[in-house]
């Protein structure tokens, strides 16, 4: 039996489209929510967002997917897309900023290993904004296997990361 090829370390996702059915909206809730940058624009039908001026993390267009409708619940597809933040107080400002613009979330939880918050885009896409914790701060089961768990995320303890010192 030959050995089974394993992508190598480092080998990350590089980007995410999402086909949408308003650019205009799907641009504001990307851009002005969790914080992208606007890198490029592909006329009106497609726009480019990024982070730390790479020239793209999210694409979004509109070629077959303008004014229709979100895809469905109960069908195959992507669960949720999910960008890292770096820092706590990151994620804390994001969070602050879900609450100030009245944007429902669906969900926040502490996994052991992060700490995240779960909402929909405007086309019904799921969407977790999350950071995670150093491995030293990871439990462990008595087999070795990481220790991950799904409980509340105390978000009150999160906010207090933007209290002065």
């Amino acid at each position: 039996m030959s050995t089974l090829y394993k992508a190598p370390a480092g080998t990350m996702v590089g980007h995410i489209h999402l086909k949408v059915t308003d650019l205009d909206l799907a641009l504001k809730f990307y851009r002005d929510l969790p914080g992208f940058e606007l890198t490029a624009m592909y006329g009106d039908q497609a726009a480019f967002l990024s982070a730390g001026g790479y020239h793209h993390h999210i694409g979004l267009n509109t070629w077959h997917s303008k004014e229709g409708t979100p895809a469905p619940q109960r069908a195959a597809g992507i669960y949720h897309t999910a960008f890292l933040y770096l820092t706590r107080k990151d994620l804390a400002v994001i969070m602050k900023r879900l609450i100030e613009n009245g944007y429902p979330i669906s969900g926040a939880s502490d996994h052991g290993v992060s700490e995240a918050i779960y909402l929909n885009d405007p086309d019904g896409n799921g969407v977790e904004l999350y950071r995670d914790r150093t491995k030293d701060e990871w439990t462990y089961r008595e087999d070795g296997t990481i220790g991950m768990v799904t409980e509340p995320l105390d978000l009150e303890d999160l906010l207090a990361e933007l209290k002065p010192d």
